[in-house]
C-alpha cells in the first residue's frame, strides 16, 4: 500500500562540456523514460549530499560545482506524489557505468538540442527551466535564477 504523503526526490543535471547525462529508466515509476541520476532524500541529508550519493551509487562518477536549480511539486505519477529538488552539477571524474541495472538500462551524454524521448517529468521540467530560464506559466521566480513549478 502506498502511503498518502509526498516523497522528496533529488535529480542532478550533470554537464560534461555542453552535454548532459541521461539514463533510460527501468524502475516502475517512469519506466522507459530518460532521467538524470537521482533518488530519495535520506533523513538529515543535504540536497548536495543526496545528489552526490545518488550519482555515485547509480553511475560511479564524481561531480563538482553542485548547486540548486528548481523545486517542483509533481503529481503526474499518481498515486505517487513527489516534491522534486533539481540540482545542477559538472562531471568531475570517472567513466559512467550502469551500477544499478534493475533501475537503469543505460547512461549516455546528450546535447541539449538532441535529447532522447520520452523524458521523465522531473527531468523535462529541469531542462525546460535551464533552457528557457522559466517553466511555462505555472512557475515564478524562486531565488536567484531558480524556479518553482507546480505540475
Amino acid at each position: 500500500m502506498i502511503k498518502k504523503i509526498p516523497l522528496v526526490g533529488v535529480g542532478v543535471m550533470i554537464f560534461k562540456g555542453n552535454k548532459i547525462l541521461l539514463g533510460k529508466r527501468r524502475a516502475l515509476l517512469g519506466r522507459d523514460e530518460y532521467a538524470f541520476p537521482g533518488g530519495h532524500l535520506e533523513y538529515m541529508e543535504t540536497f548536495e549530499q543526496c545528489g552526490r550519493r545518488e550519482t555515485k551509487e547509480e553511475t560511479g562518477i564524481e561531480i563538482k560545482n553542485i548547486r540548486f536549480q528548481i523545486l517542483s511539486n509533481i503529481r503526474k505519477y499518481k498515486p505517487r506524489h513527489y516534491v522534486h529538488i533539481g540540482l545542477l552539477a559538472e562531471h568531475k571524474s570517472n567513466d559512467v557505468k550502469v551500477l544499478e541495472p534493475d533501475k537503469c538500462e543505460s547512461w549516455s551524454w546528450y546535447g541539449l538540442d538532441k535529447l532522447p524521448k520520452p523524458l521523465f517529468k522531473m527531468t523535462k521540467i529541469s531542462i525546460d527551466c535551464y533552457k528557457n530560464k522559466k517553466i511555462r506559466p505555472l512557475c515564478q521566480n524562486f531565488s536567484k535564477g531558480a524556479y518553482l513549478a507546480n505540475q
